[in-house]
C-alpha cells in the first residue's frame, strides 16, 4: 500500500498490548484490574465529551422547520 506525505499514519489495531498475565502475581494483578477500571472510566468520559460536541454540532446545522 502506498501512503502519501498528507494521508495520516494507519492506526494500530489494538491499542493496548495486554501483559502477560502468568508472569503476575495476585497483587500485581489487582494493581492491574484498577488501573484497567480507572482508563475505562478516563475513555468512557473522553467518549461522553465528544458525544456531547458531536450533538451540539448536530442540532446546530439541523435545518430550521419552515412555519
Amino acid at each position: 500500500m502506498i501512503f502519501s506525505e498528507d494521508d495520516p499514519p494507519p492506526r494500530p489495531k489494538k491499542l493496548v498490548i495486554p501483559p502477560p498475565l502468568d508472569l503476575l502475581g495476585v497483587e500485581e494483578l489487582a494493581a492491574y484490574v484498577a488501573d484497567l477500571h480507572e482508563e475505562i472510566a478516563r475513555v468512557e468520559q473522553a467518549m461522553s465529551k465528544k458525544q456531547a460536541h458531536k450533538d451540539a454540532a448536530a442540532a446546530f446545522f439541523k435545518p430550521k422547520p419552515e412555519g
